[in-house]
């Protein structure tokens, strides 16, 4: 087994998301539409539907009623590219994220005045980019897609009609697929090769959550979801004219990698009867990710040489550094039926300057939210969201031996819109 790591590598596709996705570093936030309707202020301390089980599950002891609530969101990105591009050659198309799709389903059945199960599916971390053949960034990362997607039993206890806690072990079942082209000289015909890599993996972690009643109008919540440690196993396979011999060939992949843990607490005060007030802060460990280590059991005949040198000992530094999100954020129940809500966020980038990658072309971003909740019946909810995101333009300056020279602007920004149905019986 030869140790590499590859710049064109699974790992980096998993470890690199879209900028455009509404969370930092490759972290989705769209796993309930009634919070996203706030900017995710009090996520931890509302438990207004079933989609607590991720936001504390906890909260599912406020749920008096048997409930479900399914939905989905759509991310809608667009960036501006500018700058010298690849001294390869390539354009710079800034629409590189496709459209986006977040579905999410919870639910809660409460047993007694003290337990309460559910069960949750959500995704937790997700990227999806595709620069294209002809971009510039081809070289640093055509193509990207990764996807978690979590299962999630859960139990919750209420010990009093002030504090409750809450525990769900989750199964995350994570997949990725990655290409990027790599450069031919023009004596051997200047066709692009390309690298494909695929793999996939299983592994556990679990939510656990506390929530306090703390005045008649006050609720402290605070959930903590737990890293989770992968190893992905899977192919690469390399097309090249610079290497007759490699061309074509398959071979064994595997990559160590772990997603952070964060903790969220927020604060949910009812101001009177219609107006109610959020706020909360998640902080999430993006320091975990320093590099990207990837193994790949090469042949002996293709494991020295050019092949070596092309494959061998790549660096592909990542350095983040960890992060905090803050949001506020109110509602305002206009009669029995309607709810409308709006919030606003702000949320450090985990990357650097020295590291950042066309993969991840990200800063610091702002994010301004609207919702609204409609309910006919005491038995149904349906909840619409919408969130407009921007971001502080950021660069990318790298340079490799192989893969040439890359410098660009980035201005980013995103539209995400979402719905939710929750039925009570």
């Amino acid at each position: 087994m030869k140790k590499v790591m590859l710049k064109t590598s699974l790992g980096v596709a998993v470890a690199l998301a879209s900028s455009q996705l509404l969370a930092s570093g490759f972290a989705l936030n769209e796993q309930s539409i009634s919070s996203m309707g706030t900017g995710f202020a009090g996520r931890s301390s509302s438990a207004e539907d079933a989609s607590t089980v991720f936001g504390n599950p906890a909260g599912m002891s406020r749920l008096k009623r048997e409930q479900f609530t399914v939905g989905g969101a759509a991310v809608i990105a667009k960036s501006d590219i500018s700058g010298p591009g690849s001294n390869l050659g390539g354009e710079t198309d800034g629409d590189m994220v496709p459209f986006v799709g977040v579905p999410m389903g919870y639910y809660v059945k409460p047993i007694d005045d003290h337990w309460s199960v559910g069960f949750g599916v959500y995704v937790p971390f997700g990227l999806v980019t595709d620069y294209g053949s002809d971009d510039a960034a081809r070289y640093w990362g055509k193509k990207s897609h990764v996807e978690v997607v979590t299962f999630q039993p859960t139990v919750s206890y209420a010990f009093n009609d002030k504090v409750s806690i809450g525990f769900g072990p989750t199964i995350n079942r994570i997949k990725g697929e990655l290409g990027s082209n790599l450069a031919t000289p023009a004596a051997l015909g200047g066709r692009d090769g390309e690298v494909k890599i695929k793999g996939d993996d299983t592994a556990v972690g679990y939510n656990i959550g506390v929530l306090v009643q703390a005045t008649d109008r006050t609720r402290i919540g605070l959930t903590y979801h737990s890293m989770v440690d992968y190893k992905l196993e899977g192919k690469t396979r390399v097309s090249t004219p610079l290497l007759q011999s490699f061309s074509g060939s398959k071979f064994d992949a595997s990559l160590k990698i772990k997603t952070p843990e964060s903790v969220d607490l927020s604060v949910t005060h009812e101001l009177d009867d219609q107006w109610t007030l959020y706020a909360g802060s998640t902080w999430t460990r993006w320091s975990r990710l320093k590099d990207i280590t990837v193994n790949n059991d090469l042949p002996a005949q293709l494991s020295g040489g050019a092949a070596g040198a092309l494959f061998g000992t790549i660096t592909e530094e990542q350095n983040w550094h960890d992060t905090w999100a803050h949001a506020i954020g109110a509602s305002y129940k206009v009669n029995k039926e309607w709810v409308l809500r709006t919030g606003f966020t702000v949320d450090q980038s985990p990357t650097n300057n020295h590291d950042r990658s066309p993969r991840i072309p990200t800063g610091d971003r702002k994010v301004f939210s609207l919702g609204a909740g409609w309910s006919p019946n005491d038995d149904m909810t349906i909840d619409v969201a919408y969130s407009y995101l921007w971001e502080e333009d950021t660069k990318v300056n790298l340079a490799s031996a192989t893969k040439g020279s890359y410098q660009a602007k980035y201005e980013n920004s995103a539209h995400g819109i979402g719905a939710s149905l929750t039925y009570r019986f």
